[in-house]
């Protein structure tokens, strides 16, 4: 098995508040990630997906095509926008780095299979919030 992985990058800003809890709880619990005026990360996005290489390409995947999908799919739709007012499959979430990967594997999972006409399946993503702060997700 052969894991192939594009990174990409954005920037969004966010608020982790829990509307069921006082300001205070939603304060002690989330800390500054709760400040009223929001505030913002420059994420990177790794999708790693796996194969086996076509034998007519050498290719797991289409690298400019898997890149494609994800600034079309997922970049276009979070870059410069707050995730919590702007993008609708956030919409009624809280918008947790953990929140945010797992729309991101709805979204590009049935993709990646056509994109690679079910040559390649999406493996992981991996969503750094910060430098040192990042989830990885490998589906259900």
């Amino acid at each position: 098995m052969i894991y192939v992985s594009r990174l990409e990058h954005f920037n969004a800003a966010h608020k982790l508040f829990n509307p069921n809890w006082s300001l205070a709880k939603n304060k002690e619990v989330f800390g500054p990630c709760a400040n009223t005026n929001w505030h913002g990360h420059n994420y990177e996005l790794i999708v790693t997906v796996k194969g086996m290489p076509d034998p007519d390409t050498g290719f797991v995947i289409d690298l400019k095509k898997l890149s494609t999908l994800i600034r079309t799919h997922i970049i276009a739709k979070v870059d410069h926008k707050n995730l919590n007012l702007d993008v609708a499959f956030m919409e009624d979430k809280l918008a947790s780095t953990e929140n945010l990967i797992v729309e991101f594997w709805k979204i590009l999972e049935p993709r990646v299979k056509e994109i690679s006409n079910n040559n390649a399946s999406l493996h992981s993503l991996k969503l750094y919030e910060t430098p040192r702060n990042y989830v990885e997700y490998f589906g259900e």
